[in-house]
């Protein structure tokens, strides 16, 4: 079920890749509710279940919160590590370097990696947790797709890289989830992965996602696109409850 549910996480990557190419002035929407759906599947589903499978406490701190934290922290991280990377290869502004695109989507693909890993960790905790997760892998990948196909291409890369880079993105959701067929993980291991990823998950909600759709389109419609994704997700989790 998680690899059937991650091919939805492929087409979603290679539709935002195609949308790179053909994006009109509706990109904003779009990835206002992709922001709105990972918040609510973070704060109203995925924290709350990471808090259960792994509640204890390590030093007067539940220890699913600590790995939230880390995983907000890693994410930022590797974010701030990509941009001094890429600072220090373009000194000149007008002069891009095809490698610091190429790392970068390299980045995201590692990240799509770890969003089929998700998916599958999430389906071994119940079947409503990994709809909830898969829906908020799916919601971002379209980004993840556009962003990889972009970046790639906006550094000077060829064509042929930036597709070729898609596809490696568009794959890593479905290899993720089926590595996980091969093991199952332990309840609070389960609950400490999912705390970490929601940090993460997060992360590139604040930082990333939702940033990006004000950027050039600071509208109404965008705000209340976001809300909307938040919405959907009580539904959805209040359906499952």
């Amino acid at each position: 079920m998680a690899v059937f549910v991650a091919l939805g996480a492929f087409l979603m990557t290679l539709f935002g890749g195609w949308t790179a190419q053909r994006v009109t002035d509706r990109r904003h929407l779009v990835l206002g509710l992709a922001g709105g759906l990972m918040l609510g599947v973070v704060g109203l589903d995925l924290l709350p279940e990471a808090l259960e499978a792994a509640g204890h406490e390590v030093f007067g701190v539940p220890q699913a919160l600590l790995l939230f934290v880390g995983g907000f922290l890693t994410a930022h991280l590797v974010e701030r590590l990509l941009a001094s990377r890429q600072a220090a290869h373009g000194a000149d502004e007008r002069e891009k370097v095809p490698q610091v695109g190429l790392t970068a989507a390299a980045a995201l693909v590692g990240h799509s990696l770890l969003d089929g890993v998700a998916i599958g960790a999430a389906f071994q905790v119940g079947g409503a947790m990994g709809t909830t997760v898969a829906l908020a892998v799916i919601a971002h990948d379209f980004a993840d797709g556009f962003n990889t196909y972009t970046i790639t291409s906006l550094y000077g890369n060829t064509r042929a890289k930036a597709i070729a880079m898609l596809f490696a993105g568009a794959l890593a959701p479905v290899v993720g989830a089926a590595s996980t067929l091969l093991f199952t993980l332990p309840v609070e291991l389960l609950g400490s992965y999912l705390g970490f990823f929601g940090g993460a998950l997060l992360y590139l909600a604040a930082a990333e996602i939702l940033p990006e759709a004000h950027h050039t389109h600071p509208a109404r419609s965008t705000l209340l696109c976001t809300a909307a994704g938040v919405g959907f997700i009580w539904l959805v989790v209040g359906i499952a409850e």
